[in-house]
This record gives structure tokens, sequence and C-alpha cells, in this order.
């Protein structure tokens, strides 16, 4: 009997090894990418496919990969202004009403100049005729009012999803991700300037790292100089530490954040600094809500104890009720 044929080779299938990522600071490993093979794994699980561990944006963010922030923006926009849509369909319904009735009334006007026999309706038509034209002008100028803020709202929320997308590293050994990951679950505040200014607002949050922790603010410092700002507890906060070590380490975690990419930090804050004509050398610092919208910033120092005396901690009985009561946005 001859032999069975030999079954054909089995190609490599690509497997996709994707983990939800938790919330705040427990973040996931490295994740693994099926377009390529390397051998920079060392871990046997990851064998036939390549960690992402360059220092280069995911794939992921590419263009055309996913939705655009203009596009997010406006689903934002129609989620935060549900009946503007509507209201400036009736604006131009009305509009299309009133221009009809005064084009009515033009072409019944025009006969009754011309004729004296109906000269004595022209006065009635006349004023039929303003009445059309005024309405064309307000609700002309209504819906251009409501595109105008329509306007502005998907402008600043597109700068808002460009902030989202700007991605961090919780922590050395942490993979980055984007900084829209801790939506719902971190009010951020970013400090930007040279080291010696973020250093110094570091010093000046000390006082305020428990009550800050208890709000669920973290903080973004990003040093615009180049230079590792220095954000050593001294000795009395060791000894701190060591009476309360799990204290300690939600100190510790309020700096813990580092921003990656940088080039791509820095164009965003450049392009917002022109916006609010502050000086490209100026420090400044963002306020961020739990919703990932601008609540607050400035040129100079993060007002610390202004951030506790506003925002209601996140834990106890007030998490979820006061979770959007973090002031009105920019």
């Amino acid at each position: 009997m001859a032999p069975p044929p030999p079954s054909p080779p089995r190609s490599l299938t690509s497997v996709s090894l994707r983990t939800p990522l938790s919330p705040l600071l427990f973040l996931r490993p490295a994740s693994c990418n099926p377009s390529a093979v390397s051998g920079s794994c060392s871990s046997g699980a990851c064998r036939g496919v390549r960690c992402s561990a360059a220092n280069k944006p995911s794939p992921s963010t590419a263009p055309g990969t996913e939705v655009s922030s203009t596009s997010m923006a406006k689903i934002r926009s129609e989620v935060l202004s549900p009946f503007r849509s509507v209201r400036m369909f009736f604006y131009l319904a009305f509009m299309a009403s009133a221009g009809l009735g005064a084009l009515i009334a033009l072409t019944q006007l025009i006969p009754a100049l011309s004729s004296p026999a109906r000269a004595a309706a022209a006065g009635e038509t006349l004023k039929g005729l303003g009445i059309d034209v005024a309405a064309v002008s307000v609700f002309a100028f209504l819906y251009w009012r409501e595109s105008k803020a329509k306007d502005a709202q998907v402008a600043k929320l597109t700068r808002e999803e460009n902030l989202s997308r700007l991605r961090i590293r919780a922590g050395e050994g942490r993979p980055p991700v984007p900084l829209g990951e801790l939506r719902g679950t971190a009010r951020l505040v970013i400090v930007a300037g040279p080291a010696a200014f973020v250093t110094e607002s570091f010093r000046r949050s000390k006082p305020f790292l428990k009550d800050l922790m208890e709000r669920g603010v973290l903080v973004v410092p990003f040093s615009t100089d180049g230079n590792a700002p220095d954000l050593q507890f001294d000795e009395a906060d060791e000894e701190e530490e060591e009476a309360a070590a799990a204290a300690g380490k939600m100190k510790r975690r309020l700096w813990q954040l580092t921003p990656v990419y940088t080039s791509e930090w820095a164009k965003w804050l450049d392009e917002q600094k022109k916006l609010a004509n502050v000086s490209p050398d100026s420090p400044v610092y963002l306020s961020l809500r739990l919703d990932g919208r601008v609540r607050g910033s400035g040129v100079g120092y993060p007002p610390w104890q202004a951030f506790v005396a506003q925002l209601p901690p996140v834990k106890g009985m007030w998490s979820g009720l006061l979770d959007g009561m973090d002031g009105r946005v920019l």
C-alpha cells in the first residue's frame, strides 16, 4: 500500500494579542504586533510576532486607521448640543418660507406700482414684503450665529481630541498610552515649562499631595528645555512613607506620568499658546476635567490650593454624583 500523501505545511496564522487597558495606573504590558516578524522578543510567548517597543507612534494611530480628530469632535459636538441641528433646520425652513413670501409679494408689487388701478393695494403689499425681508434677515442672522458657535465648538473639541491622542508613560518600563485612556478616571494637570519651573511646581504641590490624590488629580510634567526636573521627595517625605507606605505610594503616583514623543507635545502646546497670544517661552499649566475637556489654564504655577478647594473627591459618598462638577470648560 502506498504511503498517504504528506499533509500540506501549515501557514503561520496572525495572532492578535490585545489586552484591554485597565483604568488609571494599572497599565497593560507591552503589546505584540503581528504585522511583521522580529527577533527582538525575549519572551517565548511572542514568537512569530513582533513586540512593539520602538520609540515611534503605534501603527494604530496612522492616518486612515482610526476616526480623525475632526470627525470625533463633530460627533462630540452633536452630543453636547443635540438641539443645535434642529434649530438650524428650522431657521433654514423659516428663511425659505419668508423668502418665498417675499418673492410672491414682489411679483404682486411690480404690477401694482405700474397700474394706477392697483395702486391702492400697493401699500399693503409693500408692508408684507417688508415683513418677509425682515424675517429672512432675522433667521439668517440666527443661523449664522449657530453656525459660528458650532464651528468654534468643533475647533475647540478638535484641539482637545488632539490632546487626548498625545501619549504618556506611567512609570519606567510601562508602554506609552494615549492621554485619552485616563478619561473618567483622573483629572489631569499638565505642567509645561523649563525644568526649574516644573521642579518648583512640584515643590509647591507637596503640601496638597494627599488632597489632590483624593480628587483624582494626576500631573503630567513636560520639560520644554530638555532637562530632567528634580521630582524627588525629601527626607521628611521618606520618613512619612515609612510610617504610612500606602499613602506614600499614592503621593508618588501623582507625578509619575511622563510625556513621550515630546515633539508632538511641543507642537500642540505651541499651537495653544499662539491661539491664546501667549509667548512661546512662557511656562503654562492646563487643568482637565474628568471627561478630558480643559477646565482651566494659565501662565505660571498651577493653583494647587484652588484645585483642592474646587474639585470634589472621587471616592466615598461623592463618587459618581459630582463627577461632572469640575467647573465650566474654557
